[in-house]
């Protein structure tokens, strides 16, 4: 057996899936890519393979402004010197507290956890706590929100969730307001909550996130807004702001530390306070995490804001992905693959799919097109989550492995067997009824 089998049969039996997030195992991603990652700086990581590659996975979202961004460093390094972790509150927790209160709107308090889970998890249970009431109304639209059952169990990798737990948590369609009216008309006044993110790949149309709004307020129904991933991409105050929404709860995570573990849970003060000690009523037991306030994590998100405050990095996260986005589409026309291939999503978070001749989706050909960026030595998951390192000449080397890229795929795509293509197996969905 070759080593570089063994090693990877070796990793498989330390860690289940070999990663401790689904979407960066090994089957996601063709057989070309890196199998880990040594080091990162800026918009660049340096694979176990010896190879420098132009990241455009950017750590699943989260590095928003660069791979060892120093002023970010420099602040972790400096509160690792005063300590990580104590028996009582960390004075730095009420210092970054205070400024996402001041900055965030509909926020009045917070609460901080390691992961977008924990907040989100968090959040259906202050709402059912809050209403009395038991359902989970969830945007089926939108691709994941917890690793808990109450998600987890709308999806085809529900095993281990038991049937009553399902039963609770009920879906609707984004831009689709008839299909959340239908839930607030068969759950009447049993709802406790609606979660879904603001935006990810289309825009609302007709008022859509007005119009679910209004229906939570009338049937006093939790509003929660997930903005794990628009949060700090999309605005500094993030896409609640831009569309001019007020959540009851809203949930924060990736970007707001630059990769550094943090989510935050923010929210209205009557609900959020359930979880302290200033009331009288019924106890609820929020998050309790010996991790969740960790310094280091703490003094990267403060460190990362003020970056964004005083650089305009949004303002650049949206210049970067205009250029991503004329130029890949630009070049999809130029080939003849608007019919397969498609840009969609915003700016700072464009992502690509791609279907077969019959129009349906297809993960063969998704493989083939990563792994001929991958190869190029672009490491590429099918989104361009631009981060402030990422500059005009990375624009560039982007668009010329990008036509390379197209150049092998339209091969394939034609081809009368495109499978002969591809290198090792076809990447698969992350939801699935088994590997």
């Amino acid at each position: 057996m070759p080593a570089k089998t063994q090693l990877l049969k070796r990793r498989h039996a330390l860690i289940p899936g070999a990663a401790h997030t689904y979407s960066k195992g090994d089957d996601q991603f063709p057989a070309v890519a890196p199998k880990a990652i040594v080091k990162g700086k800026g918009c660049f990581v340096w694979g176990d393979d010896g190879k420098k590659y132009l990241d455009w996975c950017m750590g699943l979202r989260s590095v928003s402004l660069g791979h060892a961004y120093e002023p970010v460093n420099r602040a972790v390094k400096k509160q690792m010197d005063l300590g990580t972790n104590f028996g009582r509150p960390a004075l730095i927790e009420f210092e970054v507290a205070d400024m996402l209160v001041n900055l965030l709107p509909n926020v009045e308090m917070v609460k901080f956890a390691k992961n977008g889970s924990t907040v989100t998890t968090a959040a259906t249970k202050l709402a059912r706590a809050y209403t009395g009431r038991k359902y989970i109304a969830v945007c089926k639209s939108h691709p994941f929100f917890s690793y808990d059952d109450w998600f987890i169990g709308t999806t085809p990798c529900d095993a281990g969730i038991p049937e009553e737990i399902k039963k609770l948590t009920v879906t609707f369609n984004y831009n689709d307001i008839a299909s959340v009216e239908k839930l607030f008309a068969d759950y009447k006044d049993q709802i406790a909550c609606v979660i879904m993110e603001v935006v990810t790949t289309e825009e609302p149309r007709d008022n859509f996130l007005q119009n679910v709004q209004a229906l939570c307020k009338t049937s006093g129904t939790v509003f929660i807004l997930d903005e794990m991933i628009t949060g700090f991409r999309f605005h500094l105050k993030g896409a609640t702001y831009l569309h001019k929404l007020k959540p009851d709860l809203v949930t924060y995570g990736k970007g707001i530390a630059n990769g550094y573990s943090l989510a935050v849970l923010g929210g209205r003060k009557d609900i959020m306070e359930l979880g302290g000690l200033e009331h009288k009523g019924e106890r609820v037991f929020l998050i309790s995490t010996t991790h969740g306030a960790e310094t280091t994590a703490l003094a990267a998100a403060l460190a990362t804001i003020k970056e964004m405050q005083h650089k305009k990095v949004q303002d650049h996260l949206w210049k970067i992905g205009r250029m991503i986005e004329r130029g890949t589409k630009a070049l999809i026309k130029k080939y003849g693959l608007e019919a397969s291939i498609e840009l969609i999503g915003f700016p700072p978070n464009l992502l690509v799919s791609y279907k077969d001749k019959d129009g349906k989706p297809s993960m063969l050909l998704r493989t083939i097109f990563h792994q001929e960026m991958i190869r190029r030595g672009i490491l590429f998951q099918g989104a361009f989550p631009v981060s402030y390192s990422h500059k005009v000449a990375d624009v560039k080397k982007t668009l010329a492995v990008f036509v390379q890229a197209l150049q092998a795929y339209k091969i394939a795509f034609n081809a009368k067997d495109t499978a002969k293509y591809l290198i090792g197996e076809p990447i698969k969905p992350v939801f699935r009824k088994y590997n």
